[in-house]
């Protein structure tokens, strides 16, 4: 009786303490190298650090140079053009997609195959890729011209005025397959006795999915914002590979900044007060999102 005991006290004990001794490692890494790693960063901020880290405090000299700075509000700017566009068009095209296939048409997972394809490319051989296409030498402007129409023009990836804009069709192009996919899975998650319901009631398709169907998709509209908005604006690769922040300035975005600042030009502060900027754009995003979220489930 005392072994059987003895066995059962090591076995809840085992079950207490062995799930959290499997995580620690995982915890004390992300504990050391993400937020250990931001506290870093933010101390840089308030610093005079350039080439290499100083960690004399030097309150805010950081901040004021990054806001005196004209390529940061051109990087801002165009974050916001980026990043709105691009959110918008991913939702749009998602959806739309979402409810086609929702439809249950033929060759559904072929089709579903395809809209995914790009999402398993990284976005270092989609700006690739993108870049040889709306090259005006050799990709799409080429082709149409070799046709016969000698008057067509599509220069937007070095004009400083559109170069950004072909960043957002190449982040649409790589992103709307996945957010295809979460809007088809919410689709799919809700109960069909509530489409034959209103089918018995009358409702018209577009009208079942315009009242009912969209507007319970909410818990995937929120996750889905919150990943397009963090990819926004973390956006380095695509950017970098497809313009490289040109033509001169014109497509630059924080990301490419901070790098630059930070590791190329040895204003190592100017990077971490940008880096940080970035960080509260982030948590401005969201903690809205969040609170609405929390408020809509409370509600329900």
């Amino acid at each position: 009786m005392s072994g059987s005991s003895s066995q059962g006290r090591l076995g809840a004990l085992a079950d207490r303490w062995l799930p959290k001794l499997v995580l620690s490692p995982t915890l004390a890494a992300s504990l050391i190298f993400v937020y250990g790693f931001i506290a870093w960063t933010g101390w840089l901020s308030f610093t005079e650090s350039r080439l290499m880290p100083r960690y004399e405090w030097a309150g805010v000299v950081q901040y004021q140079a990054l806001f005196e700075n004209e390529r940061w509000w051109t990087a801002a700017a165009n974050l916001g053009i980026f990043g709105g566009l691009f959110i918008l068009f991913c939702l749009l095209v998602g959806l739309l997609m979402a409810v086609l296939l929702d439809q249950k048409i033929r060759a559904e997972g072929a089709l579903r195959t395809v809209y995914l394809y790009p999402m398993a490319l990284s976005f270092v051989v989609t700006g690739t890729a993108w870049k040889w296409m709306l090259n005006p030498d050799m990709g799409l402007q080429k082709v149409v011209v070799d046709l016969g129409f000698t008057d067509f023009t599509f220069d937007w990836l070095v004009n400083p005025d559109m170069a950004i804009y072909t960043v957002v069709i190449a982040g649409v192009w790589q992103s709307s397959g996945f957010v295809m996919a979460l809007f088809l899975a919410g689709l799919r998650g809700i109960d069909d006795s509530i489409i034959k319901a209103a089918q018995v009631d009358g409702a018209s398709l577009p009208t079942i999915y315009r009242r009912i169907l969209i507007p319970s998709l909410r818990p995937v509209f929120f996750s889905v914002l919150l990943i397009l908005s963090h990819i926004a604006i973390k956006s380095f690769d695509l950017v970098m590979a497809l313009t490289g922040g040109g033509p001169g300035n014109s497509s630059d975005v924080p990301a490419i900044f901070m790098y630059q600042f930070a590791f190329t030009r040895g204003q190592l502060g100017v990077g971490a007060a940008s880096a940080m900027m970035m960080l509260f754009t982030i948590v401005a995003v969201l903690v809205p999102l969040m609170y609405m979220e929390t408020r809509s489930a409370k509600r329900v």
